[in-house]
């Protein structure tokens, strides 16, 4: 029992981040809108676009976009007749990540976490935006004008009713 202790767990004290033991670096994001069937487009902090397809969606993110770089994504809305919207999703620190105080050591706080990208969590697993009809697309304007009968064309004149 003693080997295996020595085998298995001790290295991966020492060689192991906290957050990578215990947390994932990619994590499943559902988004969804009102009305449904709206065009989403997913970037990430550099403006690349990652996802682009209707809702509903069920996408996978990752936490990181770097070495101690956490994820950030633009997340757009379109549909026709309803105002664009655009939400901004950003990865957090992860509280496991300060384990390594304890479990992981500097080699997991320096190194191992943020390589792997453990040492930050997407909070968001569901996005639900609420999309406002755009007012401008669905309101008619009409005017009233008003002409002197001698300055409109003759196929005008001859349209008229007399009252």
């Amino acid at each position: 029992m003693k080997k295996f202790y020595m085998l298995c767990v001790v290295p991966t004290l020492i060689l192991g981040g906290c957050a990578t033991i215990v947390s994932k670096t990619v994590y499943p994001v559902r988004i969804d809108s009102d009305p449904e069937k709206a065009k989403v487009t997913v970037a990430d902090r550099n403006g690349k676009e990652i996802y682009n397809g209707l809702t509903p969606a069920n996408i996978s993110l990752r936490s990181s976009a770097g070495f101690f770089k956490k994820a950030i994504y633009t997340v757009t809305f379109t549909k026709a007749g309803y105002k664009e919207r655009t939400v901004e999703v950003a990865a957090t620190l992860n509280g496991w990540y300060f384990g390594n105080v304890v479990f992981g050591g500097l080699l997991g706080f320096l190194v191992i976490d943020p390589a792997t990208g453990a040492m930050y969590r997407l909070n968001e697993v569901a996005i639900e935006e609420t999309l406002e009809e755009s007012k401008a697309l669905t309101q008619q304007t009409h005017t009233l004008q008003i002409k002197d009968i001698n300055t409109i064309p003759e196929a005008w004149k001859k349209a008229l009713v007399k009252l």
